[in-house]
C-alpha cells in the first residue's frame, strides 16, 4: 500500500526528526556552522508553542518527516496587515521529485490568505536555480525592494 504525503503544521512530536531536517538544512545543504542543538530545539519548540511568532509546516509520509516549511510573521505599516517571511523550504534529497516543495509552498500560501495576511516574501540564493524555478511556478515574481544586511 502506497502511503500519501499529509501537509500539516508541526507538532511537538515532531521534535526530534524536524532537528535531524534542520542539521540537513543548515549544515549540509547552506554548509553553515553547526547550530546549537539546544537552541534550534528552543527555536522550533518557540515556534510550535507561540504562533503569532510563526509556523512550520511539514511534509509527512508513514509517520517520516520529508520536508518542511517555516514562515515568520511581521507587519506592513503601508498595508496596516500582517506579514510572513518564509524563510525556510526544505525537502529531503530521496523525496525530491514529488511535489513535496510545491506543496509546502501552496500551504504556506493558503495559510497567509486564509489569515488575511497583506503577502508573503521570501528569499533564495542566487545560486538556487532549482528553488527559483519553483517559485516562478507558483507565480512568485522579484520583488521592486532590494534586500540589505548587516551583521
Amino acid at each position: 500500500m502506497n502511503e500519501e504525503i499529509k501537509i500539516r503544521n508541526a507538532n511537538k512530536e515532531d521534535i526530534p526528526q524536524l532537528l535531524n531536517l534542520m542539521h540537513l538544512y543548515i549544515v549540509d545543504f547552506y554548509k553553515r556552522p553547526e547550530p546549537d542543538k539546544e537552541s534550534l530545539q528552543a527555536l522550533i519548540a518557540d515556534l510550535i508553542d507561540n504562533q503569532t511568532l510563526g509556523l512550520q509546516f511539514v511534509a509527512v509520509k508513514a509517520g517520516e518527516l520529508l520536508g518542511f516549511a517555516t514562515l515568520y510573521f511581521s507587519m506592513s505599516t503601508l498595508q496596516v496587515k500582517k506579514t510572513a517571511i518564509l524563510n525556510d523550504l526544505f525537502v529531503l534529497d530521496s523525496a525530491r521529485g514529488q511535489q513535496l516543495g510545491e506543496q509546502l509552498f501552496q500551504a504556506c500560501l493558503f495559510y497567509i490568505r486564509e489569515n488575511d495576511f497583506a503577502y508573503m516574501t521570501w528569499e533564495t540564493a542566487k545560486d538556487n536555480v532549482i528553488a527559483q524555478s519553483l517559485y516562478k511556478k507558483m507565480g512568485g515574481q522579484l520583488s521592486e525592494w532590494l534586500t540589505y544586511e548587516m551583521k
